[in-house]
């Protein structure tokens, strides 16, 4: 199988923590951009640094590689040999999936570091 193609996004994200019970900030859905997940036991979102939420934690400076898809439900492995390359890299990632493909956010102080390991690896990545 042939290795994905990234995309490296130019937005700088954030990372928010909210209470479980916490209403969906506005500021996040008129975002031109987001992610969001609930649990029983918080909600995290996913913004552009320059969206001001009210949150309980938050950590910014993230940066967002896209795998061009879109990728099929029933691939197997992308994610697995992906987080592979990061984790010999040193790289710490928080993954976002969509119906048609999946997100790698990793800090903007790794970038450099994580481009290279994946297109030593193999990969093609697209600023």
């Amino acid at each position: 199988m042939a290795k994905q193609t990234l995309a490296l996004h130019p937005t700088h994200f954030c990372i928010h923590s909210l209470d479980h019970d916490a209403p969906i900030p506005n500021e996040v859905l008129q975002s031109p951009i987001f992610f969001i997940s609930k649990t029983e036991d918080e909600l995290s979102v996913v913004v552009p640094d320059d969206v001001q939420v009210k949150s309980e934690a938050s950590d910014s400076n993230w940066r967002a590689m896209e795998v061009l898809g879109p990728l099929s439900l029933s691939m197997v492995g992308i994610m697995a040999r992906l987080g592979s390359v990061f984790a010999k890299a040193n790289v710490s990632i928080f993954v976002v999936s969509t119906f048609d493909t999946d997100y790698f956010l990793l800090k903007h102080s790794d970038l450099l570091n994580a481009v290279n390991a994946l297109r030593n690896d193999g990969y093609k990545v697209t600023e």
